[in-house]
């Protein structure tokens, strides 16, 4: 199965790159599922039905969410009427929503697993590391062949440890949140697909896809400034990997599309 993963979707821009990008992107590359980020999507914080259902319509089959899961209150609600959409499985237990979501074609099935990291996230999410491992093996107990895991965290090393403690288990783990795509996608030694961070959709000139400005005066001037999603072209980064009949990923590469 060949699985395209697209990182973090910032505001409009983002959406609007994804629905430029994403088809062509898709044909060209013999895709068979599609899974996006998109816990920015929502005005660059947070996620809606409203979005989840313009984003397939673009060809996504599967959404994952992050830290800003249910920034959007009304969210809380809408989450258990989708079916193809997976929050942090290793959060507080009374968060509506699925901990996984199972892909289907041609006779193979495809696990989705969406994970919060705990160093510097401030979210209160149990250890990932045993949700995740005993999500690989219920999905493998199911007869689900290939594992994909969406580690949204902030920490490197954090990232790095979780590619290691499931290898072998999961098909492939990207990290998201940082929103700036990595050098380091590699296939580990029991062949599991890795990649620290798959990057993000959103305005190119912009502060992790939010305005310039407003970052500036922040971060140097240490002046308080609403964010706002920056606006002007876009691009899309991600990955596409490659698993066989064993769940084993064969092949891993980035990408970034421009507009």
């Amino acid at each position: 199965m060949k699985i395209c993963f697209i990182g973090d979707v910032v505001g409009e821009s983002g959406r609007r790159a994804v629905k430029t990008i994403l088809p062509d992107l898709k044909r060209t590359n013999g895709i068979d599922c599609c899974i996006i980020n998109a816990e920015n999507s929502a005005h660059g914080i947070g996620c809606s039905s409203k979005i989840i259902k313009e984003l397939t319509s673009y060809g996504c089959d599967c959404i994952t969410l992050g830290n800003h899961t249910f920034s959007k209150s009304g969210f809380t609600g809408e989450i258990l009427r989708i079916d193809n959409c997976v929050r942090p499985a290793n959060i507080t237990p009374p968060w509506p929503g699925r901990d996984y979501f199972i892909f289907e074609k041609d006779n193979e099935r495809l696990g989705i697993i969406n994970l919060l990291g705990q160093v510097s996230m401030n979210d209160g999410a149990d250890n990932p590391f045993i949700k995740g491992r005993e999500l690989c093996n219920k999905l493998k107990e199911m007869g689900v062949s290939s594992i994909f895991v969406d580690f949204h965290a902030e920490a490197t090393s954090e990232k790095i440890a979780m590619g290691y403690y499931l290898d072998g288990l999961a098909s492939c783990v990207a990290g998201t949140h940082t929103h700036v795509q990595t050098a380091d996608e590699r296939i580990l030694s029991s062949g599991t697909g890795y990649i620290t961070d798959c990057g993000m959709c959103g305005a190119l000139d912009s502060v992790l896809g939010m305005d310039i400005d407003c970052s500036i005066s922040r971060l140097a001037n240490k002046i308080p400034c609403r964010y706002e999603p920056a606006l002007g072209p876009a691009y899309v980064c991600g990955i596409i990997f490659e698993t066989d009949r064993n769940g084993k990923c064969i092949s891993i590469r980035r990408f970034c599309e421009y507009e």
